[in-house]
């Protein structure tokens, strides 16, 4: 691969910036932050047709532009996938096969016919996940004797017992706890159609006897006792269970109508809600309801309008990443849109106490959420990264925020030594193990990118020396992988975990040179595709084969240049990559990405960050251009 004197290289970098910078402010809110697209998969559309109806207020023009969507993301052997060039998935194509069922499509039109073959050829409806058959019982189209046992009374257990509701991840706890309510209450709305053609008579993975001494045994004997409890006429203290279930979720909807801005917890109270006897113009569920609106986006497509809706949206991280960006693009903290951004930054600051004092009382509050409403569950790696960004910004008035930041990271610090997401020593793996939880992560314990943004931070605030940084380091060098690489849990996967670390640990003093560095920056270089970029497919969770390897994106590309440029490496695939983001940076100075790069669940949920391709590109331009001169 032939590389290109510094010098010219250097003047391609300076201009490349210069577009992408312009581009990168363009898209600038006028309140200050910035904002992509969060795309998934269909199952959010689906899902929300299917709410909607279940409410009875799904209006025919959003259901016919929600279908067109649907359509348009099929793929030619009939299914739909969680990512972009994934597998089939059955799940998903389930659900959007019920999706275009309602909107009228015929089951032997070709399109549900090639969905249906798919559907059968990996189990019908009886191989779902539980979340899927949940939402066919609502229709009648499931029994609900036939799925997990989530009794209510899960809401009394005491926090520190196994299996209450604090051993959940922040994400499982708001949706567990208003599904117990769905559940319990049973109710069925039968649709115009039903969906027999899609049965096998197959038994459900979690209903196939386990070995006879293993846990997944006793947690299928446990399921099995608790629902002979539920056929029984005397449940003391149930209706007191669900009570106190409502009113842990109504304390916790946020200002945008929302819990934890996501959808899954979005939905699941709604729903429980309305089969608690809130109506609809309810003042919390109507909020809920409008709020979710305004997870929307509509255009227009080539066959009438679509409509899809976002799972979740970003602006606090795109907006603090878009601001290092800008700064490693030699950006002034006097500059307009810097200055726009600081400002809302500051007001975005969470300075209330969450479900996260539950295992953490005595630490007090502060830092950032991921969402524009979302005071109940800061997290620690928005909160890492808005401290990098505000503290290059040289705002004085600031500094209290950023002060009670770093004073609430550090006391969220796991008791290993590492970093979670949102809550700290979420770790009992046993939850995982429960009939219930065949979809998605269910806790939060630290990962090598989270922690790696934390020591990172310390580092940029002085703290590289202090017990919690020693702590944070000594994790990060015992979670190396065998290869020289890290893991990713919340990016994909080995380069995003590499890309995070390397840096890190430079920041806090590691030199270069070290081993545990330069085990990683060979890995990198190992793992460069013959295009000078790198990529890194979604399988590689579940596939070891898939580690490091994948079509080349700008957002990967980038993560692997800020590890080797924080690693000094000096074998020329520095030189190959940054070409590899010039040669493929579109003339209005940004970039495109198809594939997903982001994760929500390792393996089973995966995200396209809209904004990923842009400001990780300008960050590993900035810094290449700032150790070239």
């Amino acid at each position: 691969m032939t590389i290109q004197p510094q010098l010219n290289l250097s003047t391609e970098v300076a201009e490349a910036l210069d577009a992408a910078r312009s581009y990168l402010i363009g898209r600038q809110d006028a309140a200050g932050w910035w904002k992509g697209e969060l795309r998934t998969n269909v199952t959010m559309d689906a899902e929300d047709l299917l709410l909607r109806q279940f409410l009875g207020i799904l209006a025919a023009d959003e259901l016919a532009a929600a279908a067109r969507w649907i359509r348009s993301q099929q793929r030619t052997d009939g299914s739909w996938a969680t990512f972009a060039g994934g597998p089939a998935d059955l799940s998903t194509t389930v659900e959007a096969y019920v999706a275009l069922r309602l909107a009228g499509d015929d089951p032997t039109t070709d399109h549900l016919r090639r969905a249906g073959e798919v559907i059968r050829a990996l189990g019908g409806l009886e191989r779902t996940r539980v979340f899927t058959r949940i939402w066919l019982a609502l229709f009648g189209e499931w029994s609900w004797d036939e799925l997990p046992a989530m009794p209510p009374e899960l809401i009394r257990l005491p926090n520190r017992v196994p299996f209450s509701i604090y051993d959940w991840g922040c994400w499982a706890r708001q949706t567990v706890v208003p599904l117990t309510v769905v559940t319990t209450l049973r109710p069925v709305r039968p649709l115009p159609f039903t969906l027999d053609e899609l049965r096998t008579g197959q038994t459900p993975a979690e209903r196939i006897p386990a070995a006879r001494w293993s846990t997944a045994r006793g947690f299928q004997l446990l399921d099995k006792a608790l629902h002979r409890y539920e056929k029984g006429r005397i449940k003391p203290g149930r209706e007191a269970s669900l009570r106190r279930s409502i009113e842990w979720v109504l304390a916790r909807q946020e200002a945008d109508g929302g819990w934890g801005g996501i959808q899954p917890p979005w939905v699941y109270s709604i729903l429980a809600l309305h089969l608690m006897g809130y109506p609809l113009d309810h003042p919390a569920v109507s909020a809920a309801i409008s709020g979710l609106d305004g997870f929307l986006i509509n255009e227009d497509g080539p066959d009438g309008p679509i409509r899809r809706l976002e799972a979740c949206q970003s602006p606090v991280w795109d907006t603090c990443l878009a601001m290092i960006a800008l700064a490693d693009a030699g950006v002034s903290p006097d500059d307009p849109a810097q200055r726009a951004a600081t400002k809302w930054l500051m007001n975005e600051e969470v300075t209330v106490r969450g479900d996260w004092a539950v295992r953490r009382p005595d630490v007090a509050p502060g830092g950032w959420a991921f969402e524009f409403a979302n005071d109940s569950y800061p997290d620690i790696d928005d909160t890492a990264e808005v401290v990098l960004a505000l503290a290059r910004m040289n705002e004085p008035a600031a500094e209290d925020a950023l002060e009670r930041a770093v004073d609430w990271v550090v006391g969220m610090q796991s008791a290993d030594g590492g970093w979670g997401a949102f809550d700290a020593d979420n770790t009992r793996v046993l939850l995982t193990k429960l009939p219930f939880c065949d979809f998605g992560a269910v806790i939060d314990p630290p990962t090598a990118d989270v922690t790696a943004h934390v020591l990172e931070m310390l580092a940029a605030r002085g703290l590289a020396e202090s017990p919690a940084a020693t702590r944070g380091l000594d994790w990060l060098l015992h979670h190396q992988e065998s290869d020289g690489s890290w893991f990713g849990r919340w990016g994909v996967n080995y380069v995003y975990g590499t890309g995070a670390v390397v840096p890190a640990l430079v920041a806090a003093g590691v030199p270069p040179r070290s081993l545990p560095i330069r085990r990683a920056v060979h890995w990198l270089i190992e793992h460069q595709n013959d295009d000078g970029g790198w990529g890194e497919d979604i399988r590689s969770y579940s596939n070891e084969q898939w580690r490091g390897r994948g079509e080349s994106t700008p957002s990967q590309t980038a993560w692997a240049l800020l590890a080797l440029l924080a690693g000094e490496d000096s074998s020329g695939a520095i030189e190959s990559g940054v070409n590899w983001l010039l040669r493929n940076q579109l003339p209005d100075g940004g970039w495109d990405e198809e594939l997903f790069t982001g994760t929500g669940f390792p393996a089973d949920f995966s995200i396209n960050y809209e904004m990923y391709r842009h400001v990780f590109p300008i960050s590993a331009l900035g810094r290449y251009l700032e150790r070239a001169s």
